[in-house]
């Protein structure tokens, strides 16, 4: 175990996590909302510091990360955990595994060793995924830190609801992030996933000012967050406050967890919206999970043509040169392009 991170003592044994939004007060004995975080006699210990559960070799363009490093392999871990209960998660087994046993599994790594793993791999990136990096705080800054030393780029892939003093003790250290942005209501974040929308939006908007590569995700589970006025906004909200540039991906749903009966996204569904992506003056709009679509390509917003031909995860064809496109001189906005 090691001392966790931004918290403060409230009283003789009662302690204050300030990792995340959630802002838990935890008596001793007694863990954050996350399950991972533990007090123990007034001191808040992460119990997840050196326990990974997964680690695995995937392509970029899984995080997904369109415009980052394109073409290349990120080194991907994670613990079990997470500061969200959404009904629809599709890593559960994990996310949720300390809410539903209690248990804390994994295999023990050090930083050093992590690192050593992903340049031996060919690895050109960490990534913090699958379940919240957040939660796993104290490892991941840790590993980012030799990881930055060691020439990789470290990247986060999130819901977005780490706290200001968590993003600044990334700073330097974090160059890219996906954030989920599950909705642009707080209805649905409160019921599915017992969270606030305000604490993704403040992050979002944070995150970009930090000058970290940022793209987001939406997952469109029907009936749920498909709303045409909503998908209208969050669009408008994306162009306004986070920048045009700003890629958009747009996944289809399959039925998970508590979520099995519901159908998958129609096909149809995920080009409606990113169409109205686009028609708002978004420049990438991608949709995800579903191959062999004009929505896994990159098109120049300068001239529309086609700049990286994708299928799946795997790039077929790549004609930026130093940034621009070849036709007519744009540059990509991106980093390693």
């Amino acid at each position: 175990m090691k001392e966790a991170a931004l918290y403060e003592k409230i009283g003789s044994s009662t302690v204050r996590c300030k990792l995340c939004r959630h802002f838990c007060n935890i008596e001793n004995g007694e863990r954050g909302f996350c399950g991972v975080r533990e007090n123990r006699e007034g001191t808040l210990f992460s119990l997840v510091h050196d326990k990974l559960v997964s680690t695995n070799v995937d392509p970029i363009e899984k995080k997904p990360l369109f415009h980052f490093a394109p073409g290349t392999k990120s080194f991907s871990i994670a613990t079990v955990g997470c500061n969200f209960r959404c009904t629809f998660c599709q890593n559960y087994t994990i996310s949720q595994a300390p809410h539903e046993t209690g248990e804390i599994s994994g295999t023990n790594f050090t930083p050093q060793e992590l690192v050593s793993m992903a340049l031996e791999s060919g690895c050109k990136s960490i990534a913090y995924t699958y379940t919240e990096p957040t939660i796993y705080y104290e490892l991941a800054l840790d590993t980012m830190i030799l990881a930055k030393k060691a020439g990789l780029l470290n990247v986060f892939v999130t819901n977005g609801y780490m706290s200001k003093d968590a993003l600044d003790g990334l700073s330097g250290l974090l160059d890219g992030a996906n954030v989920d942005l599950k909705a642009f209501g707080d209805r649905f974040y409160t019921e599915y996933c017992q969270a606030r929308l305000k604490g993704v939006l403040d992050s979002l908007q944070y995150i970009k000012k930090m000058g970290v590569w940022l793209e987001v995700t939406t997952l469109l589970i029907p009936g749920l967050n498909d709303q045409p006025n909503e998908i209208k906004e969050m669009a408008h909200y994306i162009k306004k406050e986070l920048g045009r540039e700003t890629p958009w991906h747009v996944s289809r749903f399959f039925p998970r967890y508590k979520e099995l009966d519901l159908p998958p996204t129609e096909a149809s569904e995920l080009r409606k919206v990113r169409q109205v992506g686009l028609d708002e003056g978004l420049y990438y709009v991608y949709t995800g999970n579903l191959p062999w679509e004009p929505g896994e390509k990159t098109y120049c917003p300068g001239c529309s043509y086609m700049l990286i031909d994708r299928v799946g995860y795997t790039i077929q064809k790549y004609v930026i040169k130093e940034g621009r496109c070849p036709k007519c001189g744009y540059i990509v906005e991106g980093v390693g392009l």
